[in-house]
């Protein structure tokens, strides 16, 4: 059955659309990863399919839409993922591949229509925007919490209608992130991060994401769109969750650079 999904943002993708099915109870003090362990740790389908749309403006509020079908096996902690975009004609087949290992470096593979060749994104340009958004490599890998150091700040707002903790994460290794600290607004109630702001080393805010069209489907709460703008270039994307499919039986093979070379892509939903 085909079904709106939350998608997973961090950074971007990863961690901002994840949600909890029930809310949020921590013990004692707030602790910042407590809250993000429970958030994280109610998602557990192994294997999904999604569509969404991706709409990425330009500074003087032009845009261009694109397509694109996110494969994905695993948990939030240790998780495959693919990109695949289907429009327009000129990045049909444009592949992204992240694999997330707990306690192990991330990897990511790109593969452009052009060469049908398999390549391997360095560290240092993980932080470089993906398919011209406003969502960088990083951005779309799903996180791995012990890379970070959280705690959870005085400053405490509604978002959007929800009574919303502030968290702050900060890199345990500085290297292995493009952002000098990240701050997420998880909300009380339902409880789902609604949105992130992204430090550089200057302490500028340079990124931010916010969810709206909260939703429960299939037990999991979580927003239909979500938008990315980066602050310094004047840009924005929204992204637009279409349709998707729970459980739908993807295999591990399809999850290398290989496969990607070979074209085996699985059966998206409509």
């Amino acid at each position: 059955m085909n079904e709106l999904l939350a998608l997973r943002v961090e950074r971007g993708f990863g961690a901002l659309l994840l949600c909890m099915v029930a809310p949020l109870a921590v013990s004692g003090g707030a602790d910042g990863r407590a809250i993000l362990d429970k958030v994280f740790g109610q998602d557990r389908t192994h294997s999904r399919v999604l569509r969404a749309t991706l709409q990425v403006f330009d500074r003087e509020g032009y845009f261009k839409s694109k397509r694109f079908v996110e494969y994905r096996i695993g948990t939030a902690q240790d998780s495959k993922t693919l990109l695949v975009f289907t429009d327009p004609a000129e990045i049909r087949g444009l592949q992204l591949l992240s694999i997330n290992r707990r306690g192990d470096d991330r990897e990511q593979w790109i593969m452009s229509p052009a060469t049908h060749r398999a390549r391997r994104v360095a560290q240092p340009d993980r932080s470089e925007r993906f398919a011209g958004s406003d969502f960088s490599y990083e951005d779309l890998s799903d996180p791995v919490l012990e890379d970070f150091r959280y705690r959870v700040l005085p400053d405490a707002r509604a978002v959007n209608g929800h009574p919303a903790w502030l968290i702050e994460a900060v890199p345990v290794n500085p290297e292995r992130s493009q952002y000098n600290k990240v701050r997420y607004w998880v909300a009380k109630d339902i409880p789902c991060i609604l949105g992130a702001e992204m430090f550089d080393a200057e302490g500028r805010i340079v990124r931010t994401v916010a969810a709206d069209q909260i939703s429960r489907r299939s037990g999991i709460w979580g927003p239909r769109r979500v938008e990315a703008r980066s602050l310094l270039g004047g840009t924005r994307s929204v992204l637009t969750i279409d349709a998707a499919q729970f459980e739908a039986g993807l295999k591990e093979n399809l999850f290398t650079p290989e496969a990607m070379e070979a074209g085996r892509i699985p059966k998206s939903p409509e």
